[in-house]
């Protein structure tokens, strides 16, 4: 900082613009527009607003920055700044094993951490050369719990998009049934949301007694209610007024973008990595891909009710395929927690595996503390692993030197591309549709500021 110099001029009309000392040196706040041709444009006479819309605001998802340019209620110009939720995660997993990398990378999108840990864990097993390696039962318990993560997530965006927009029985309805889904999560991993469950080499433990039974009730009680949705917003009129036409943009605009999931879906192009790229043996599962040829909100919003009607399905399907069998790696020298079990005080622990290295064998407890301390090494070499997240591609480049860390992680995350669209759609239209177009996208900001 000390480098950067500023003139008396620049903040001369600026109160909160100043410099102070520190022990470390000049300490400079500057404030300014967001456009240098603003100033040029009042010079000309030119009757322009500026409209600051977030960061803390409840229709911008999160704390995203949407900066428009106004002529009375039409956007002219539209611009998304991001960067205020930074959490440094890509650079945090450059310091820990690549087993407690799932800790970080489940936390980015927060609304689809299933995702975040699969997109992950793949890249890891891809590197390891595991990918054959891992039993059935945990790839059919992976699919299972990133399909009830799509569920949820979709709940999210429509409820919290039904409320933006004045329907506030959608987001109570949508809020009712995503409970109903974190219940779930917590049944099998022990946590709502950021579960880490997903490792690499399978899954961290088995399903627990009466799992299967409650995931089979919660599968009953989404079909019975999944249609209120529809019912409420499908011919509702007013819904219908504020969603069709609006955050129009077609497949020439979703392909120059980068676009992926339910917007490029809603130009009528079936793009979905689980049928044309599949992972996890989702080229196994039956299921339909929707679509929309509406390029708008409205067409959005029926893809993802769609989507979540074809998770049921899959849900269904892993439900049945579920046979007896481990759900980690065989490998001893990767799986970890390999020897875990539920035990009565609801704790992953198994007192055999623990009487074993305790009191038995000494070179069983020095690879378990060598295991858990410092985890594996992963064979030098970069992959990039790409899975199909609620909200589109989401990519997991993964690097390694042949260390128990990680050289580099890097994702392409699907609301960071996604939020390119913000111009597209929001320019030309009122103010109050930059809120249902914004929805429409449906970003995270967890996952665009890693």
């Amino acid at each position: 900082m000390s480098d950067v110099t500023f003139s008396s001029a620049d903040n001369a009309e600026d109160p909160y613009a100043g410099v102070r000392e520190t022990t470390e040196g000049p300490v400079y706040t500057v404030t300014g527009q967001d456009w240098e041709d603003v100033v040029g444009a009042a010079a000309a006479g030119e009757e322009r607003v500026v409209v600051n819309m977030g960061p803390q605001h409840p229709s911008t998802h999160g704390v995203l920055r949407l900066i428009l340019e106004l002529d009375g209620e039409v956007v002219t110009e539209a611009r998304a700044g991001i960067g205020y939720l930074h959490t440094g995660i890509e650079k945090n997993l450059e310091y820990r094993t690549w087993t407690q990398g799932v800790t970080f990378v489940t936390r980015m999108d927060y609304a689809m951490p299933f995702h975040n840990e699969t997109a992950y864990v793949l890249g890891v097993e891809k590197l390891l050369g595991i990918t054959d390696d891992i039993p059935e039962r945990a790839n059919v318990i992976r699919v299972m719990m990133m399909e009830l993560n799509r569920i949820s997530s979709h709940l999210l965006c429509i409820a919290t998009g039904g409320m933006e927009m004045g329907a506030l029985t959608v987001m109570t309805a949508g809020f009712r049934e995503r409970e109903r889904t974190l219940d779930i999560f917590e049944l099998v991993s022990g946590l709502r949301m950021n579960s880490a469950y997903i490792r690499p080499g399978g899954v961290a433990q088995d399903l627990p007694p009466g799992a299967v039974e409650s995931i089979r009730e919660y599968l009953r009680w989404m079909w019975d209610h999944i249609g209120e949705y529809e019912a409420f917003c499908n011919e509702n009129p007013i819904f219908k007024g504020r969603t069709v036409g609006i955050g129009y943009l077609d497949l020439a605009g979703c392909i120059a973008l980068g676009i992926t999931g339910p917007m490029l879906r809603s130009t009528g192009l079936p793009w979905d990595l689980r049928k044309s790229q599949p992972y996890c043996g989702y080229e196994t599962y039956e299921f339909e891909v929707p679509t929309r040829d509406t390029c708008d909100a409205y067409g959005r919003f029926r893809i993802r009710i769609d989507e979540m009607r074809e998770s049921l399905k899959i849900i269904e399907q892993c439900l049945d395929r579920l046979e007896p069998g481990p759900v980690m790696v065989a490998d001893k020298k990767i799986a970890w927690p390999a020897q875990l079990a539920i035990g009565s005080d609801g704790m992953g622990n198994s007192l055999d595996h623990i009487r074993h290295i305790m009191g038995e064998s000494m070179e069983a407890l020095i690879h378990h503390f060598k295991l858990v301390t410092e985890g594996f090494r992963v064979p030098p070499g970069e992959v990039y692993v790409p899975i199909e997240s609620p909200r589109g591609e989401l990519g997991a480049h993964v690097v390694s030197e042949g260390g128990t860390r990680p050289w580099r992680v890097h994702f392409r995350d699907p609301s960071f591309n996604n939020l390119q669209a913000v111009p597209a759609t929001c320019e030309g239209g009122n103010v109050a549709d930059v809120i249902v177009a914004v929805a429409s996208i449906d970003p995270v900001m967890g996952g665009c500021d890693r």
